[in-house]
């Protein structure tokens, strides 16, 4: 079984409120989610759907490479659902909150992160398919000084060329 299996396996089995299974590789600084973490993306999200609970799926990693990780957060709920896909969220730390970067709509893992950078920002590759998108691609989403484009299928977003290099945060 390959190690991206087991992940997606452990994901699922996992329940809502644990920590997802994180792990550094190639150098890129990546935490782990943990209870206080969670509970703080949680009241959060609240803001946005204060029924959302634990329906969503979350990765901390520095993309501006300054020592503090932003959260990518995949929002799971029917609410935030729909046929090409759910919404992801690029949340920065404020204080003992997070503050909202991106609402980026349309979207489906696999959720990476690019070794290229805009702006000092690492870019984004996203899995866009579904609601007349067919066959599906992966979009990569340059950040332009304040935020990353909101929809992975219209420009400034762009299908990835070949294989771009980069980490998966959200299998």
């Amino acid at each position: 079984m390959s190690r991206l299996h087991l992940l997606v396996v452990t994901a699922i089995l996992l329940p809502a409120s644990l920590p997802m299974p994180c792990s550094a590789q190639a150098g890129r600084k990546r935490d782990a989610l943990s209870e206080q973490t969670r509970q703080s993306l949680r009241r959060f999200l609240q803001t946005f759907d204060n029924e959302l609970n634990d329906r969503f799926v979350a990765a901390l990693t520095d993309l501006n490479d300054d020592g503090t990780a932003e959260a990518i957060v995949h929002l799971t709920s029917n609410h935030w659902c729909g046929s090409g896909g759910c919404t992801t969220l690029i949340l920065a730390r404020d204080a003992d909150s997070w503050k909202l970067l991106t609402r980026i709509t349309i979207t489906r893992p696999p959720i990476r992160v690019l070794k290229r950078q805009s702006n000092g920002w690492h870019s984004i590759g996203l899995w866009v398919q579904g609601g007349g998108i067919q066959p599906g691609y992966e979009a990569e989403l340059r950040f332009d000084g304040k935020t990353y484009p909101p929809n992975p299928s219209m420009p400034p977003a762009e299908p990835v060329v070949g294989k771009a290099e980069g980490e998966t945060v959200i299998p």
